[in-house]
């Protein structure tokens, strides 16, 4: 007698299983599009992406994180890429397409020994030692400087700039961001030269119109709003500001209330009162001898007069993050209640003034004393280049910033990958086993950033590669690399180009990471959308089942 097996559903309806090679082949396969969707991004002479969102506004950048931020990708392994991408931009803010490039080249190096009958497992962890052979290697060869050198700084933001949009206005543009990031740096350790940076300090205000020669550096706050009323002054010079972040008007009860009034006296009565009030507000603020009012909510028409009576220049609606900035900037202490507000809470400032940018009218907190917080106002010739150009002047911030607070810095066009590559063939002779096959695949994906910097400027990558091995066997430091500009192999601190090494760090560790987890799958399971009603007798449970279907009888 033959027993029939009674099926097993452990799955939804719809739900699918790719398993083994198909399931690794899958995801290496959405890694390497993505890869390939950004490479020619890379560099100097990298390509421009233009990117049309489903409501029609359009992007046009090669930067990293940006083209993958604005893509939706829908394949759960290309996703792990794109949020690579993410952390690296939020932790180092450069070197977003270069972490991706070497990831996707891992990936295709995996392949080749997958397709050997190599273990995942092996390849993941013969990439796992190269990774720490390699980020061990850069340190010794990063050179360390004292991190206030304004030379190299400014050398860093030119470097950071020179593959974006703004390469031709870098050397004004450098300055302006290693000026920005500078006076806003906190000592944390004085007698080690230990300092800390915050960069959401720096407000980066962007406005169509002008030159790119008309982006400067503020020792202040700029403000998108304009002063409340026609009757105040437009400008205050020495001014002596207060920060308020509750309104100059009459608040609502938060309990319903009924006033009944009987004849037009109480009427008059009732606005006398409320107009009293106002008025109180504006002397509590008047005595402290502020002449600058900067408010975070509402201000009365009422509480407007009576401030352009006393000559008090006022600004309203102004954001949160805003009024953080200008207490930093200022010195000003944020007021809750006007009760409290005493004439040391006064923050200072040279000059606050109503200016016409374009068809708007702004208001500048200038002139500030050690400023704890500045302001970038940007100025181009379009919307769309003002945009990127924001995007390049925050990569430059955040590449200085690296550098002051990790002041260790290397060469840049590929020098250092490709110095590390002809370092690491000799230490992968001492690997043993199946590793050394998985260290020598990650030394040749190393060196896919210097040969993609010199396909995007239009050189032969295996005249390239024969040459940088060459130059580089018979150098002791990463000098040599890929002169984009003018088309060959040269000695790249000639030219000063220099990148933080803790960028260098972040991109071999991300890029490493998100490969092994990639490889290490072997099994994707996608569950359908559950098509249960509400309230069914069979939903949430495992058996009967899984999925909230009747379990087969």
């Amino acid at each position: 007698m033959v027993s029939s097996q009674v099926p097993i559903i452990l799955m939804k309806e719809g739900s699918t299983e790719t398993k083994d090679k198909d399931a690794q082949r899958n995801n290496i396969t959405a890694g390497k599009l993505v890869s390939e969707m950004v490479k020619s991004s890379l560099g100097p002479r990298g390509m421009d992406k233009m990117l049309v969102d489903t409501v029609g506004d359009v992007t046009i950048t090669n930067d990293g994180a940006t083209i993958l931020k604005e893509i939706d990708v829908e394949h759960p392994a290309a996703k792990i890429m794109v949020e690579i991408t993410k952390s690296v931009d939020n932790e180092v803010g450069d070197g977003t397409t270069s972490v991706v490039v070497l990831a996707g080249s891992l990936l295709e190096k995996a392949e080749e020994l997958l397709n050997k009958k190599i273990h995942p497992t092996v390849i993941v962890e013969g990439y796992r030692k190269s990774a720490e052979k390699a980020i061990e290697s850069l340190k010794e060869i990063a050179d360390k400087i004292d991190p206030t050198d304004k030379e190299y700084l400014k050398k860093i933001a030119t470097t950071s700039m020179s593959s974006k949009l703004i390469s031709t206005n870098s050397p004004e543009l450098s300055d302006v961001v290693m000026n920005a990031v500078l006076s806003i740096l906190e000592v944390t350790d004085e007698y080690n030269k230990k300092f800390k940076i915050d960069i959401d300090n720096i407000k980066i205000e962007k406005k169509p119109g002008g030159s790119i020669k008309d982006t400067k550096l503020g020792n202040g706050i700029v403000l998108d709003k304009e002063v409340v009323r026609g009757g105040m002054p437009k400008s205050m010079e020495n001014a002596k500001i207060a920060l308020i972040n509750c309104p100059l008007e009459i608040e609502k009860t938060e309990f319903d209330a009924k006033i009944n009034i009987n004849n037009p006296e109480q009427i008059q009565q009732f606005i006398n009162e409320e107009n009293t009030i106002l008025k109180v507000m504006v002397d509590k603020i008047s005595t402290t001898e502020a002449n600058v009012v900067l408010c975070q909510k509402g201000i009365d028409e009422m509480a407007q007069h009576c401030l352009a009576k006393s000559g008090i220049l006022s600004v309203r609606r102004i954001k949160e993050s805003d009024m953080f900035k200008l207490s930093k900037a200022t010195g000003a202490r944020l007021i809750s209640n006007l009760d409290d507000l005493r004439k040391e809470d006064l923050g200072h400032a040279n000059l606050v003034e109503e200016r016409q940018i374009e068809n708007d009218k702004w208001v500048f907190v200038e002139g500030c004393k050690n400023p704890k917080s500045v302001t970038i106002l940007v100025r181009v010739g379009s919307q769309r280049v003002v945009d990127e150009v924001e995007r390049s002047i925050h990569d430059a911030l955040m590449s200085v910033k690296d550098v002051v607070e990790y002041p260790y810095i290397i060469a840049g066009a590929g020098a250092p990958e490709a110095f590390v590559s002809h370092k690491l063939r000799e230490w992968s002779n001492t690997l043993s086993g199946r590793e050394q096959l998985a260290a020598e695949k990650f030394i040749e994906a190393l060196e896919s950033i210097p040969l993609t910097l010199a396909e995007n400027a239009g050189m032969d990558p295996i005249d390239s590669k024969v040459q940088l091995h060459a130059k580089v066997s018979t150098s002791n430091k990463p000098k040599y690399g890929i002169d984009v500009v003018n088309g060959k192999i040269s000695d790249v601190l000639v030219k000063e180009i220099f990148e933080p090494l803790a960028v260098k760090e972040q991109i071999i560790n991300a890029a490493t990471e998100a490969s092994s987890m990639i490889l290490r799958i072997d099994n994707v399971i996608a569950s359908s959308k559950s098509k249960t009603p509400a309230g069914s007798p069979y939903g949430g449970g495992m058996g009967a089942g899984i999925n909230g279907d009747m379990p087969e009888m």
